[in-house]
């Protein structure tokens, strides 16, 4: 196998010319490959009709990855405050950290600032306290709908989760799809299982800031040979404790800076899995819908496949 659980660390000179092979400046970033033609093509993709969620249900409750949980709360008709008689209306208001570690999310291509640049060299001061003012997730209103495939890394592995720490090579992902009988293609939204939510579930949550398996930045060479044109994972697609020189989150430096790829992170595939190996196949039509937050640097999301 060409499994490496601790892929070679970079240097901060080989991960400078990583990032200068990489990087694509192109309008709209990497959903330009998810042309009007692929989205037809991926609505093919539907088959048996079967639907599932790639997201975790929103967490309210602290824990050792989510410090800062959502916050929900009942604002209207509830016990206690009910009318006797005619009509009256149950309401919500919440509040989140978009960008934790315990809630699924999708990061817009303002989220990283790198060298004082956002992608494609914007001026990282678009950034103010009102909201971003270029590259927020208004550019993906539309949603980002497409074929995804799944690639499931534990699997070839043969175990049930990845341990923290443990990264994904380009070459894994190679291996996967060919155990699995897929082929990632330009316009695709790639999904790398790495098994965090079995894991979170099985054993309980932990401080995944500082320990967690995600990608290899050498890993994003093969989205960028395939032209996928997003991805997303169960984790954070960053592993830590990171092993490149210099930079904590390398994979979103690459994946959104350099490379115009909006990242979802924390995922989850639990469901999903099963249904693909009873279907016998690992693609699928998937649906991504953000909220329009103009303005925003991200947005909570609830992905669906479709078989």
């Amino acid at each position: 196998m060409a499994q490496d659980p601790a892929p070679a660390a970079l240097g901060a000179a080989e991960f400078r010319a990583l990032y200068r092979r990489l990087r694509r400046d192109r309008p709209g970033g990497a959903l330009a490959e998810l042309t009007p033609d692929r989205v037809a093509a991926a609505a093919r993709e539907v088959r048996s009709g079967l639907r599932v969620s790639l997201a975790a249900p929103v967490e309210t409750a602290p824990g050792p990855d989510n410090p800062e949980p959502a916050v929900h709360g009942m604002t209207g008709a509830v016990a206690g405050r009910l009318p006797a008689e005619g009509l009256a209306f149950a309401r919500d208001r919440i509040a989140m950290n978009v960008h934790g570690d315990a809630d699924s999310h999708l990061d817009a291509l303002c989220h990283v600032v790198y060298d004082g640049t956002l992608y494609g060299g914007t001026d990282a001061d678009t950034l103010t306290p009102h909201g971003a003012g270029a590259l927020s997730v208004d550019l993906v209103r539309d949603g980002i709908v497409g074929r995804g495939v799944l690639l499931d890394v534990p699997r070839l592995r043969g175990v049930p989760w990845l341990e923290p720490g443990e990264q994904v090579g380009a070459a894994e992902l190679a291996e996967a799809e060919a155990a699995q009988g897929v082929r990632v293609g330009p316009g695709d939204l790639l999904f790398v299982r790495v098994g965090h939510r079995r894991r979170r579930s099985e054993l309980g949550a932990r401080d995944t800031a500082t320990a967690r398996a995600g990608l290899h930045p050498g890993a994003m060479e093969f989205l960028a040979e395939r032209r996928v044109a997003a991805l997303g994972s169960d984790g954070n697609n960053d592993a830590a404790p990171s092993r490149t020189e210099g930079v904590d989150y390398p994979v979103h430096v690459l994946a959104v800076h350099a490379m115009g790829v909006h990242l979802l992170d924390y995922l989850q595939f639990e469901e999903l899995v099963p249904l693909c190996v009873r279907e016998r196949r690992w693609s699928f039509l998937c649906v991504v819908a953000p909220l329009r937050l103009p303005g925003a640097t991200g947005s909570p999301v609830n992905p669906v496949a479709i078989l």
